[in-house]
């Protein structure tokens, strides 16, 4: 904890900086979708780079049939962040979103909340940057087309990121849902992107240089066999998140060499969840701060067992912040109470009684 803090009167703080879904919007385009998610990936590193400074825990799941309801919170020294997540695989049927979510960004010293943001969005964003970041230290050198297995809401988010970060253009999409892949393709053509779209999952790994497969399923898949994925491709698995769930036949894994967030987080939710529970991984912390070594020859599999962590949102939280502050991007939020005297809550609320 820092020795001094300065802490604004109780009076500025007691209305707190909403972003929401329109500011949000607004904000990506006035800084521009690519350069947005850089900025998120440079704090996303920074705060990984320092990992030790902070409260970990894997995120607390209500599990039901229909899908999850997450909260994923985390602090260091000064702040404490968390979001609020769901993730329903049936939801687009009945014309709502798969994952939704919102954070909050608090205080350490006074435990007021700093900023309350619309995080649907956002998630999206952190989640490709947190994928372009890892990839560019694991994919191959040159790598140029990237195969996308799963063309749903996260897909063009995922190449918007591969482009800012790694330079790839070529892009070889593949869904189940026909409609999917055609939007996808239209989306991303618009953008620039060199776009073939692919009738199977074997199709689109041909060539492919890195492989993202993003699913939306609540069920254990093999979206990818281990004679589809060769020597020296680089796999960012982001679908499975959730204990149950994964994309990839267990042979694959044993051959790649496995990147996590967090192991106590990733065994419970993410492909690793199938092999043993000392089966080893490289933690990505290490390999950004250069303890552990990334990609080490042009044959190696690397896998990026990508579940989300809380430490990703936090820098997310923290990147807005920075952004929106002296901007119209954020609306002045009346959330906290603020009595004249702290000790007369009751006081407050009998004033206000109508005349």
């Amino acid at each position: 904890m820092n020795a001094v803090q300065t802490i604004p009167a109780p009076s500025a703080l007691a209305h707190v900086p909403f972003v929401s879904v329109a500011d949000m919007m607004r904000l990506v385009h006035s800084i521009g979708i690519e350069p947005f998610i850089a900025g998120l990936a440079e704090y996303i590193e920074a705060d990984f780079t320092r990992w030790p400074e902070f409260d970990k825990t894997p995120r607390v799941a209500a599990h039901s049939p229909e899908g999850v309801i997450e909260l994923m919170p985390t602090a260091d020294h000064d702040s404490y962040g968390f979001k609020y997540v769901n993730g329903h695989p049936a939801n687009m049927a009945r014309g709502f979103q798969t994952v939704t979510a919102f954070g909050v960004l608090a205080s350490v010293a006074n435990g007021y909340p700093v900023l309350l943001t619309e995080m649907t969005l956002l998630t999206a964003l952190r989640t490709a940057a947190m994928s372009a970041l890892v990839g560019r230290t694991l994919a191959p050198r040159g790598a140029s087309v990237m195969a996308m297995i799963g063309n749903g809401a996260q897909c063009e988010f995922q190449a918007l990121a591969f482009r800012a970060l790694c330079g790839i253009k070529r892009l070889r999409l593949y869904d189940i849902d026909a409609a999917a892949t055609a939007k996808a393709a239209r989306n991303l053509a618009a953008q620039g992107f060199d776009v073939i779209p692919c009738t199977s999952a074997e199709a689109a790994v041909e060539g492919a240089h890195v492989i993202t497969t993003c699913t939306a399923d609540k069920t254990r898949a093999t979206i990818l066999t281990d004679n589809m994925v060769g020597s020296g491709q680089h796999i960012n698995a982001i679908g499975g998140d959730c204990p149950g769930k994964t994309e990839l036949h267990r042979d694959i894994l044993l051959r790649s060499d496995i990147f996590v967030e967090y192991p106590e987080q990733t065994r419970i939710e993410g492909e690793i969840q199938q092999l043993d529970s000392n089966h080893p991984v490289t933690e990505l912390w290490q390999v950004f701060r250069g303890e552990a070594p990334g990609r080490t020859s042009d044959r190696q599999v690397t896998l990026f067992d990508s579940v989300g962590f809380a430490v990703e949102d936090f820098s997310a939280l923290r990147y807005v912040r920075d952004r929106v502050a002296g901007t119209g991007f954020a609306q002045p939020l009346d959330l906290l109470a603020d009595p004249d005297d702290p000790r007369d809550l009751f006081g407050m609320l009998t004033r206000a009684a109508p005349a």
